[in-house]
């Protein structure tokens, strides 16, 4: 690519649509099929559908673009000859999906120049896919997606991947603040969390833990969609190893009430 103006940034984004959803169809055969699991380094589940879709991911990506960078979850790095680099998780939340419950997703995450300028967060077992690209918008299945309007906090709904980690350490305070202050919460999980809240179904998602392969897709979904996506100091990134996402109306006052 000689230059990322928007019609090879659709092309990009269509490209990057089309593999999660060929990706999630693989996974899909393991699904509720109780697939045997590891246990990798960190302690984190992994199974056969997480490393095949992400082999297929890789290999597709490869054909397509063979000069383009590669970082997936579990195949590691490949370093590229160009600025562009795709950002792979084959599926996010492998705890819900080894555990048959269909919130996991395929990201895809594609970085200009070190910016997060598309993404795709793909939901196989609910068949839903939300995807944006800088300049381009956000959509859901096909039709505009947009973050709701509810302004005050006292009506917001935040979603997290998990109390136990949230309430943990030096952020334990500002969580448990922001719980109490939100109209209602639930736990639920990882990226569908950030869907929900590019879609209008939640305002505030976040995950105290992240890595760059769980951020750089939904950091486009979310800010094209009209939220923020940044990190717990409120400073808009990819690469911070936690996130929150509002709908932009609440951002103000979460980031007072995770400050105290």
């Amino acid at each position: 690519m000689a230059a990322l103006d928007p019609k090879t940034l659709q092309e990009v984004l269509d490209f990057a649509v089309e593999s999660a959803r060929l990706a999630g169809s693989f996974t899909l055969g393991y699904f509720n099929a109780s697939p045997p699991v590891e246990l990798k380094a960190d302690r984190t589940p992994v199974t056969a559908a997480d490393r095949g879709a992400e082999e297929r991911l890789r290999q597709r990506i490869e054909r397509a673009f063979p000069t383009h960078g590669i970082v997936g979850e579990e195949l590691g790095v490949k370093t590229g000859t160009e600025p562009a680099r795709w950002i792979l998780d084959p599926i996010d939340g492998t705890f819900s999906f080894i555990c048959g419950v269909p919130l996991y997703a395929v990201l895809i995450g594609f970085e200009w120049e070190g910016e997060a300028v598309a993404g795709v967060i793909h939901l196989p077992a609910l068949a839903e896919t939300v995807y944006a690209a800088r300049g381009l918008g956000c959509r859901w299945n096909g039709a505009p997606a947009r973050v709701s309007g509810v302004k005050e906090l006292s009506e917001a709904r935040l979603v997290y991947a998990s109390a136990k980690r949230g309430t943990k350490g030096e952020k334990a305070p500002g969580f448990e603040r922001l719980v109490e202050a939100c109209g209602n919460d639930r736990g639920w999980c990882d990226a569908y969390g950030y869907a929900l809240v590019a879609t209008g179904r939640a305002e505030i998602a976040l995950d105290p833990v992240m890595s760059l392969w769980d951020t750089a897709a939904l950091f486009p979904v979310i800010t094209e969609a009209g939220g923020t996506l940044t990190d717990w100091s409120g400073n808009a990134t990819h690469t911070a190893p936690e996130a929150i996402a509002t709908n932009g109306h609440v951002f103000p006052a979460v980031m007072k009430t995770l400050k105290g």
